[in-house]
């Protein structure tokens, strides 16, 4: 063996022994003997991997993808951050285990935290239900959205109740709060500044996020514009008050609910930070200040490698609009909260969707996310539970502690495959951002309906693939388990609560001090017309007198008479087409006594007819019907026989395509001469016959390039399955 002249490893040793056997392989000499395996199938089509970005990825990725990318020198902890914003990564501080707790009252979220932040929760994450999103007080709103996606907190009180036995000085505080975070605010600090915690040791996020919300209710309290005043109003204050607060949120949520793409998301991301940043500066506040104060919520879906990628071209993205505005390169850093998507998450055989949070769980710690929440498995189905809640909780703990996550620095960086994915990313991401600059900013393009057609069109496609089956959600249209026990759902009663909020409410407005309060809601109302550096500070004053939250709002509104409106765009999740059908066989079956039944005509032996008959199996299946399934019939008669017994009025015949024309004109002739309603399904697609089995009777064809939801939808409605 020979080795260079300047290499100091002995040429003995026995791994050198054991490279010596193998040739040095390269790129084209895998290409070759990979399309050889092909046996001249197109190299492209079989082993090119299409995404909803309309990437194309390689089956294998090698250094010469990476060595032009401009990123790739970058070190974790420098600009552009691609590799993290901290130069040991999570050693120093890890990231904050931030499980949402979306009880509908202060009481219950109080209880959930108190049980898991000994447990391993380090951040508390309250969502807000709709109403309070929308500035309501619970005697304004309609019942439905009281108790709606989260918490109905009204006044300090609920605030108290919330925080008893939780240090808001050791504990970091998350709550996305709609469109105006300054009243929320104003109510937290009063509650903060009876527990004896001064503003500036709150940590973590009370963000307002005025786009977000149109994106996802489609309506504001108010202006866009004075939905910015009051960003700026809180912003200016907690720099100099809270200064470890952040105040703005950017929620991709809305987006990624919808079925966007990463790029689409990306691109949003950013097009909604520059509109913050730039309504900041129009309000005389400095890039250095605002860009610290923005976190970025993004939800991790189910394609791994391009949600990792995804979050390091956000900093990487990020850095480069905050130096553009002159940011410092403190400021360049982006603060990242994730959470588990909530599109991948299904309802039927939902224990599934432990394995999906914790894929996506990775994902999000391997993209660096400063904040988490895992998904609980029943989250598709209702309120959490001890639990689910432990679960995925656990999730995070095992990540960190027994994986070892914490004491890694950017494991995916130098990953060829991610590094070329992080750069085309980015790209495109870059792309679509100047598009939406070029209509006007991210406000303009919401405005007239861009962000959403673009969502629509990727989530057409995305639902078009789960119908064909080419995109597999087990246990929803492949895999599925009709024999599950579906969990108990954990349901909201509205109308419930919001009767007993509106009590609770009344109560304390009457023993509350009615001129105090009124006192401090006039000023309130002053200060926004002639001193607004003194917003903040009136608004926590009037939440301690025992404003409410719809008081303050309203105090914060006055003289606005515009209300920021735009088409929302609609949650939707991947399985819901399939889960739909599901349901409607099960209401089937309560007021029938059992499922629509399919009949398999299983034709000659096992060899001939079982791919296909489990194939069939698995079809129908996905759209709740129970398959009965013959042993292997010798003769039409026979088959035809035991069709009629079965009951069923749906019958696939199973067999080869070389005995499909002795077979099936005579089976489909004697099965609807014995039922004239029974409906003939033929297993395969042979291209040359198919006129001939549509002449003789077959009413159907399932194959691979079927549409499966389209298939079970038309005959769910033919067989009354479907009023």
């Amino acid at each position: 063996m020979t080795h260079d002249a300047d290499s100091t490893v002995p040429d003995d040793t026995p791994e050198q022994r054991l490279f010596a056997m193998f040739p040095p392989a390269d790129h084209a000499a895998w290409r070759q003997v990979a399309e050889q395996s092909l046996k001249g199938a197109p190299f492209d089509q079989r082993l090119l991997t299409r995404t909803y970005e309309g990437f194309h990825l390689q089956p294998i990725y090698t250094a010469t993808d990476t060595t032009a990318l401009p990123h790739v020198g970058s070190l974790p902890g420098l600009p552009p951050y691609v590799r993290g914003t901290s130069a040991l990564g999570y050693l120093i501080r890890p990231w904050e285990v931030a499980q949402e707790l979306p009880y509908p009252t202060a009481a219950a979220v109080n209880q959930a935290a108190r049980e898991d932040l000994p447990r391993g929760l380090t951040a508390l994450h309250v969502p807000l239900d709709q109403a309070s999103l929308l500035g309501l007080d619970p005697e304004q709103a309609p019942a439905q959205l009281v108790g709606r996606g989260g918490a109905s907190l009204t006044h300090y009180a609920d605030l108290d109740t919330l925080l008893d036995g939780i240090t808001l000085a050791r504990t970091p505080l998350h709550i996305a709060a709609g469109a105006h975070a300054l009243p929320l605010a104003a109510l937290t600090l009063a509650s903060a500044g009876r527990q004896g915690v001064a503003s500036e040791q709150l940590r973590g996020c009370i963000g307002a996020d005025p786009l977000g919300a149109l994106a996802s209710l489609g309506t504001l309290p108010g202006s866009l514009e004075r939905a910015y005043d009051l960003m700026a109003w809180y912003t200016s204050w907690a720099a100099t008050y809270a200064p470890r607060l952040r105040t703005i949120t950017v929620a991709l949520h809305p987006y990624h609910d919808g079925g966007a793409n990463t790029v689409q998301d990306l691109a949003f991301a950013l097009a909604t930070g520059v509109a913050y940043v730039r309504a900041m500066q129009a309000r005389g506040l400095a890039v250095d200040l605002v860009a610290p104060r923005l976190q970025f919520a993004f939800s991790i879906g189910a394609p791994f490698f391009l949600e990792i990628a995804r979050l390091r071209a956000a900093r990487l993205l990020w850095a480069r609009v905050v130096a553009v505005f002159g940011g410092g390169k403190d400021a360049q850093k982006l603060t990242i909260h994730a959470r588990t998507s909530r599109w991948t998450k299904t309802r039927s055989d939902a224990y599934n969707n432990m394995l999906r949070a914790t894929a996506e769980a990775f994902a999000g710690v391997m993209g660096g996310c400063d904040s988490l929440h895992v998904s609980p498995f029943d989250e598709a189905i209702g309120l959490p539970d001890e639990f689910s809640r432990r679960i995925a909780r656990n999730v995070q703990v095992i990540l960190a502690q027994e994986c070892n996550f914490f004491r890694l620095v950017d494991p995916a960086g130098g990953a060829a495959a991610i590094e070329h994915l992080t750069d085309q990313i980015a790209r495109e991401a870059w792309a679509l951002f100047q598009t939406i600059e070029g209509q006007g900013g991210m406000a303009a393009a919401l405005g007239a309906g861009f962000p959403q057609a673009q969502v629509a069109a990727t989530r057409v496609e995305r639902l078009n693939q789960i119908a064909l089956r080419r995109e597999v959600i087990v246990g929803a249209n492949m895999y599925v388990n009709l024999k599950e026990q579906p969990l108990t759902a954990r349901p909201v009663d509205h109308t419930a609560l919001q009767a007993e909020r509106v009590a609770v409410l009344a109560r304390w407005r009457a023993a509350g001090e009615h001129r105090v309060r009124q006192a401090a809601l006039e000023a309130l109302e002053g200060a926004v017309t002639a001193a607004p550096e003194q917003v903040m500070a009136l608004a926590i004053s009037a939440a301690q007198a025992g404003a409410t939250l719809g008081e303050l709002t309203r105090a914060l509104l006055v003289g606005d008479n515009m209300q920021g409106t735009a088409e929302p765009v609609p949650a939707h999740r991947a399985a819901e087409q399939f889960e739909a059908l599901r349901t409607a066989a099960e209401q089937y079956a309560l007021r029938t006594g059992g499922r629509p039944t399919v009949f398999l005509a299983t034709m000659g032996p096992l060899a001939e007819h079982k791919a296909r008959a489990d194939f069939a199996t698995g079809f129908f299946e996905a759209g709740g019907f129970e398959v009965i399934s013959g042993p292997g019939y010798q003769t039409v008669a026979e088959a035809a026989q035991a069709a009629q017994h079965s009951g069923a009025s749906i019958v696939v015949i199973c067999s080869t395509d070389e005995r499909y024309p002795e077979l099936v004109a005579p089976l489909t002739r004697l099965l609807k001469d014995g039922r004239p309603d029974m409906t003939v399904v033929l297993a395969g697609y042979p291209a040359d016959q198919l006129e001939a089995h549509r002449a003789a009777g077959v009413d159907e064809f399932i194959h691979l390039r079927a549409d499966c939801y389209a298939t079970l939808a038309r005959l769910q409605r033919l067989k009354g399955v479907v009023l």
